[in-house]
């Protein structure tokens, strides 16, 4: 009867959790079927408020303008350049401190030191105009070093990569010492294949992160047409439309289209690259983020 009592016990907490789950997930889709939905509804039912999570009366005017919309394709492709550039950046960096720092101390000495002095930048920033100061004096204003140098360490991917570093059984490395292999070769042939999901989790952080940013790019990029995509529709959102750069053509057909449905349009196609990318690291990042956490 305990036997039977614990499993039906444990059958309802399995089904609670589904439904909270299930529950959670609905809430997280609201909004982007809302703007979905916004996206290809017509002007006249937008302006309405008639539109929630199922379009009405399809219209697909405004894709047509994102795809004649030379300053959202090229704020897309500077994103894209800074998702692979600061993504590579972070993935070594990542790596190099992770390494010694999982080490013990009788191997890294200044292990603890180098340790507290990480866990403080994550505690206590420097502050926005410090370091829009380094940066402008170090030269590196409106170009890409600006938008992924400031966030060259992620921290928090490091402390991931070392307690997962730390999981690795030594006597793999002794015998790769043994057969006379280096730190770097250590570093690639042996822990890097035993670390994909946490690889992964932080590949994935580190995308996310350079994606979605977009105050930075209103910091540091004094010309519009070097903005990212995310600090693109965020001026849009905040309806800072610049007209001076349409033409006749462009201008008619923006104003057949609720500038509401435009910007949900833009939002939509700017979700697409991680929609794409998630599937294939999701598999990873649970596991990922669980070994990289059991050890301090």
């Amino acid at each position: 009867m305990a036997v039977t009592s614990s499993t039906r016990t444990d059958k309802a907490a399995d089904a609670i959790i589904v439904v909270l789950v299930g529950c959670l997930g609905i809430v997280c889709l609201i909004p982007i079927l809302n703007s979905l939905a916004l996206s290809l509804s017509d002007k006249a039912i937008v302006e309405a408020g008639s539109v929630f999570l199922v379009p009405r009366r399809i219209n697909l005017t405004s894709y047509d303008i994102i795809l004649e919309d030379r300053q959202f394709f090229r704020s897309f492709l500077i994103s894209i350049e800074r998702v692979v550039l600061g993504g590579i950046i972070n993935f070594v960096i990542t790596l190099l401190m992770a390494y010694p720092l999982s080490k013990d101390r009788s191997v890294f000495r200044a292990r603890e030191v180098y340790l507290y002095l990480l866990l403080v930048t994550m505690l206590f920033s420097g502050g926005l105009i410090p370091i829009y100061m380094v940066v402008n004096a170090v030269g590196i204003m409106d170009t890409i070093w600006a938008l992924v140098l400031p966030g060259a360490v992620p921290v928090f991917n490091v402390i991931i990569m070392m307690n997962f570093f730390r999981q690795v059984p030594k006597e793999l490395e002794e015998a790769a010492t043994v057969d006379g292999a280096r730190h770097a070769i250590i570093l690639v042939k042996v822990y890097l294949p035993l670390s994909v999901p946490s690889v992964a989790t932080v590949t994935l952080f580190s995308m996310v992160a350079h994606w979605n940013a977009f105050f930075d790019g209103l910091i540091y990029m004094n010309s519009p047409r070097d903005y990212p995509l995310q600090t693109y529709i965020q001026t849009l959102v905040l309806g800072q439309h610049d007209f001076t750069r349409l033409t006749v053509e462009e201008i008619k057909r923006i104003s057949q289209t609720s500038s509401k449905t435009l910007n949900n349009a833009k939002i939509i196609v700017s979700m697409i690259p991680m929609v794409l990318v998630y599937p294939f690291l999701q598999r990873y990042f649970v596991k990922g983020l669980v070994l990289g956490s059991v050890k301090g």
